[in-house]
This record gives structure tokens, sequence and C-alpha cells, in this order.
């Protein structure tokens, strides 16, 4: 079937105004078969669809089990009520000391910086979040500012969200300046899906503020799978690459989309190909709505074993998970057999 095409000569905001919404549209655009409507309205009203046409344009054409289609299709089994699963997950209303920060260590500050995404991952350990109490309006960045202060053992800033990239370029710049004034802050750590499904949204305004700062700037990506990785990506990653961004990957362990050797393997490759370290490999974080993502940690440990059998150990993503209450993310071993 003929893949669906992209305009590659949209602005990133443009693509993001054109991110497709609707379900029927999504059904009669990748010829999927009716049911899968029927079957998902339920779990889009819970938690809505919204996919770029970019990241669309990889998806295979009348393919119901295309790896990347299955992380943003709504799916009935979101409806289900598991025992285990719930909508804090990681406990981050423990370390909420106030708007927009979480600090659960000890020398590095997470920034809610944006309450939305460019796309909506079906396994979202946020999808519950409560954004609405957590949005910082530019007048109050300051405060962000006066925490950091009083924190001097604090090193790094990470900006997450949603996705801090959804912020305006200068929005952006400005936020970073002001932490640049502060001689406690080396880094700023940047988590973000966006330049994976929209390309575009690394841009001469991004690269520019980027390169003016005194501080190591790192973007940490979010793949699970190698069909997300395109020209359009590559192009990207080099961008920031030659702006001195250093550029790592994580992802989350998903059930049915990346729970084999091989779809490890060609990750590890994509990624690497197009010039990003992999960092980590999550397992699910067990929030309400994605239970069916979900496999073991003995699982996913045997997974992670042959996977290094096959390849150098940089490429060997860590395998972990975060627990809340422990003082660093748990790095499991992988099991060999």
């Amino acid at each position: 079937m003929i893949p669906i095409q992209t305009d590659t000569t949209l602005t990133w905001s443009q693509h993001l105004s054109r991110a497709l919404t609707s379900l029927p549209e999504l059904i009669q655009q990748l010829a999927l078969p009716d049911d899968m409507l029927t079957e998902g309205l339920a779990a889009q009203a819970a938690f809505k669809l919204l996919v770029p046409r970019p990241y669309l344009s990889r998806i295979e054409v009348g393919n119901p089990q295309d790896p990347l289609l299955l992380q943003i299709l709504p799916s009935a089994m979101e409806m289900q009520a598991v025992p285990g699963y719930t909508t804090d997950p990681l406990a981050e209303a423990e370390h909420n000391p106030q708007k927009a920060i979480v600090h659960k260590y000890k020398r590095r500050l997470l920034v809610i910086a944006a309450g939305s995404c460019a796309v909506n991952c079906r396994y979202c350990f946020r999808r519950h979040f409560p954004y609405g109490e957590n949005q910082l309006a530019q007048s109050e960045w300051q405060s962000v500012i006066d925490y950091l202060v009083a924190h001097p053992e604090v090193n790094e800033v990470i900006f997450s969200g949603g996705d801090p990239l959804m912020m305006k370029d200068a929005l952006l710049a400005d936020k970073v300046r002001k932490l640049e004034a502060l001689p406690q802050i080396k880094r700023i750590r940047i988590h973000s899906r966006l330049p994976v499904v929209i390309p575009q949204r690394v841009c001469e305004e991004m690269l520019s503020w980027i390169t003016s700062s005194r501080l190591d700037i790192v973007m940490v990506w979010h793949i699970n799978h190698a069909n997300e990785v395109d020209e359009e990506v590559i192009l990207a990653a080099t961008k920031l690459k030659q702006a001195g961004v250093t550029l790592l990957n994580q992802g989350v362990l998903l059930k049915g989309i990346n729970d084999t050797v091989e779809a490890q393997v060609a990750l590890s490759e994509a990624v690497f190909k197009a010039g990003l370290l992999p960092y980590y490999m999550f397992t699910l974080d067990p929030v309400e709505g994605a239970a069916h993502f979900d496999i073991s940690i003995e699982q996913a440990q045997r997974l992670m074993g042959k996977v290094a059998a096959e390849l150098p150990g940089y490429l060997v993503p860590r395998l972990a998970k975060e627990i809340p209450g422990k003082d660093a993310k748990t790095v499991f071993a992988p099991l060999t057999d």
C-alpha cells in the first residue's frame, strides 16, 4: 500500500497544528479494520488521540500490528482496571514541593516546563498527571530560581513535561539565560519526544540559544522502535550534535512492540546511526491504562541478556526501573541462560 506522505516544508508549529486527533480519520488513512474504531472510542475519550503527520507517515498502511501504530492507537484494553496500576505510579505527588517542581534526587531538579506533548503515547506514565496545577506562567519562573538558590547542591536542571520543547524558543532561551546566571548550575537536560515525532522542531532558533549557552546541554530523546528513525530524524540529530549537544536515547520495554531481541538490536543500531547513545531501557511504569504493555522484570532481564550477546557494550542500554522512595533509578543486570 502507498505510505502516507508528509510535507517537509512546514515548520514544526505548522505540523503541530495539523496533528491528527480523530480516531475515524486515523482508521481511514491507515486502512485499518473498522472494528478498531469502535474498540478505541472509550479510550480516546479518556485520553485523546494525538499524532503528528511526520510520525504518521512512518506507520505501515494496512498493518494493525505496526509497532508505531500500537504506541498511539487508543485501545479498549486501556479501560480495564488492573490491580497495582495507578494514576501516580512514581509517587511524584510526594516530591512536588512547589508548583512545577519535582525534586526526588539530591543534585538534580526536574521542572515541569510544559503541560502538553506533540504526541500522546498510550503508555505515558504521566497520562494522569495534574498539569493544570503545575503550569508556570512566565512571570512565575522566578519561583524556580528562588528554589534553586535555596538548594545550592542542585547543579543540573531537567526540563520535562509534557514535552518541554513545546515551548517556543524565545521562552526557552529566556529560561536558560536565567539558569545561566546561577553559578551552581552546570547542565540542562531536556527530555523530549518532539524531534522524533516532528524533526522540524530542531530549527535555527533552537540552535541559536543552544550554541550561545555556557551550560552543557543534554537531550534525552525517547525512541522505542527502529522504525521511528528516518532520514529527517537523523538530520535533526546531526544538527544538534554539530551544535555540541549530548544526545542520549531512552526507551520503554513494551509488549508486542519492542520486546524481542531483533527489535532491541535494531533499535540500538538505529539510534546510534542517528548519533544518539542508547542510555536506558525502562520497564513500564505501572500507570493506569497501560497494563497491557507490561512484561515482568525477569522477562526483561532475560531479553536484555540475549541483546547483550548480540551487541557491543556501548550499544546495550541499561535496563532500569524508577521505584518510588529510592535515591536513584534501580538498574537490573541482564540474565543469561
